[in-house]
């Protein structure tokens, strides 16, 4: 089964989180046991696992990521989003996850986000699940 996940982003640079999205594209699906391939169909944001109880974790990693790679440095790229080219591609565009009893699998603190990094916009995520 093939879905997109559509998200807007509030701020230039955020992790959001889009678990009950995919969960309910896993759901859907009818699949009991096997994999969701999840992809971001842009260049500037990317798709990350990570804690999902205390929000400072999720804003920490943007903390981080701005130290990182600024906004501004010596990038010759002419729409001014550098960074966010680079932060994806530190991140990566796509994830695979597994699922398990028709239920996405993840830990008790796992969530699955969304990092953008070049926003607001609107996000177009391909889901394909796979029994």
């Amino acid at each position: 089964m093939a879905e997109r996940i559509r998200v807007r982003t509030r701020e230039r640079e955020e992790l959001l989180d889009i678990t009950g999205k995919v969960r309910e594209v896993v759901r859907a699906s009818g699949v009991s046991d096997g994999v969701v391939h999840l992809w971001a169909l842009h260049t500037t944001c990317a798709l990350t696992v990570n804690e999902g109880a205390d929000p400072d974790v999720a804003r920490d990693m943007v903390h981080a990521l701005r130290r990182l790679v600024p906004q501004q440095g010596d990038y010759r790229h002419g729409e001014g989003n550098s960074d966010s080219h680079i932060k994806t591609s530190l991140f990566g565009p796509g994830l695979t996850l597994l699922v398990e009893d028709g239920e996405l699998l993840l830990g008790t603190w796992q969530r699955v986000f969304l990092a953008e990094w070049d926003g607001p916009r609107t996000r177009e995520i391909a889901v394909v699940v796979r029994g």
